[in-house]
């Protein structure tokens, strides 16, 4: 009696010179069928650290609507981000939820689209970018890109980002592989210039160049740094599902936008078209930025492609810094509140001190990033007294307070709590 011809167990093909098996106790296992189940254990681990995140996925409406409690304007970056992220973890909530062995597999493949963030300094950018992990519950790391040289000269390698997002990660590979990376300063890594040159671009072009294939997606080989699996093997990342986010100020950007946009005419006489003397704010030049411009900017096209997502974000305006002062869940009147509140004192803005925070703001053009610097420095006096007086009740900060020819007002309990002559103030406290 002829014995059958061993098969695979799990597709049923057959034994042959050109398809080996491997045996096993009660059946046979093909090389293909190998591969799929162990990508099928990969995605279990990847769908347990998904979903033990925050449930449900947050569609972009919801994810828009927690942004707007922590960032004030920006909402046309804001539908960008929250549609990119969305897209990007429902695929891959798709695809840990096909991987199954021997169902065939969809014929469309769906890439990751990663996002350039272009702005001024102290716009939100990596407040947008931390925020969003903080709302979807995944790993989130943070580099700048001024630190990171090519492979083989002194500075942080680009694997480092990695590490970083490990780390975060508690040591998790398969959490860590559906994190965001935000590097940020990546208008810093431009060129020189368009030309060639002998000269080797260590830590521009160069970081370009070793960034590629990191965004993009490939296997890397993590730096040991003492970090080995319980068996010595050594840790591998996919950064195939990692969203990468770049952001940088870009300065001098609009310069190319508008030679683009107004192109130089170099018509003359009478029959010579009339020229149209509109003049495009900053925030617009930036908003019609195209490939071509980053490109004479100084960003590689390999690297430009990588990055198909593009989200400009406007330039804050008076108004809008006093609206980070006061209405965001974490604004700076709410933290200094709370501070005022463990010493048993209400702390109190009047609009006009508002107002002239945001004034100094924008002279200093450092954007939202400058508002701490400038309230802890006319604070600074009023919280180093504080302490010592046990009878203080309420400080009332003006307009004269941060001009710098006053002092914060100290009431006590024995004073009126809303004297007449005082103007309107603004309660940090709530």
């Amino acid at each position: 009696m002829n014995k059958p011809a061993p098969h695979c167990s799990f597709c049923g093909i057959d034994q042959s010179p050109t398809t080996p098996l491997i045996a096993g106790a009660d059946g046979y296992i093909c090389e293909a069928c190998v591969r799929l189940a162990n990508q099928v254990v990969t995605s279990w681990g990847r769908k347990r650290s998904l979903s033990d995140l925050h449930g449900p996925l947050p569609t972009p409406s919801m994810m828009k609507a927690r942004l707007d409690e922590y960032v004030i304007g920006q909402d046309l970056a804001k539908e960008v981000l929250s549609v990119a992220v969305y897209n990007h973890y429902k695929r891959l909530k798709h695809e840990s939820n096909h991987n199954v062995i021997g169902e065939v597999s969809d014929s469309v493949e769906i890439g990751k689209s990663n996002v350039l963030m272009l702005g001024p300094s102290g716009t939100g950018k990596t407040l947008l970018a931390s925020t969003l992990a903080r709302i979807v519950g995944v790993p989130f790391a943070i580099a700048d890109a001024t630190t990171l040289t090519q492979a083989g000269y002194v500075g942080d390698d680009v694997e480092s980002i990695l590490v970083r997002l490990l780390d975060v990660a508690e040591g998790n590979v398969s959490r860590a592989e559906w994190g965001i990376v935000y590097i940020d300063e990546i208008d810093k890594t431009a060129r020189a210039s368009e030309s060639s040159t002998i000269v080797r671009d260590v830590s521009g072009e160069g970081v370009q160049q070793a960034l590629l294939k990191l965004i993009e997606g490939t296997q890397v080989k993590l730096p040991q740094k003492g970090r080995k699996r319980e068996g010595g093997e050594e840790i591998m990342m996919d950064t195939r599902n990692i969203l990468f986010i770049a952001g940088g100020a870009f300065p001098a950007l609009e310069e190319h936008v508008s030679k683009r946009v107004k192109p130089n005419r170099r018509d003359i006489g009478f029959h010579s078209p009339m020229e149209e003397d509109t003049k495009l704010t900053p925030t617009q030049l930036l908003a019609e930025t195209q490939p071509s411009d980053l490109r004479r900017f100084g960003l590689i096209p390999e690297f430009i492609g990588r990055l198909p997502v593009l989200c400009v974000l406007e330039e804050l305006d008076e108004s809008s810094l006093v609206r980070i002062l006061t209405e965001p869940r974490n604004a700076l009147t709410k933290q200094y509140g709370k501070l005022f509140q463990y010493e048993g004192v209400e702390l109190e803005f009047t609009e006009d001190a508002l107002r002239a925070i945001a004034r100094k703001a924008l002279e200093r053009g450092t954007g939202a990033r400058g508002l701490r610097s400038i309230m802890e420095n006319v604070l600074r006096r009023c919280m180093f007294e504080l302490p010592s007086r046990e009878e203080a009740t309420r400080c009332v900060v003006d307009e004269a307070v941060i001009e710098g020819t006053s002092d914060v007002q100290v009431f006590d309990g024995d004073n009126a709590p809303n004297a007449p002559d005082e103007p309107e103030a603004v309660k940090a406290n709530g």
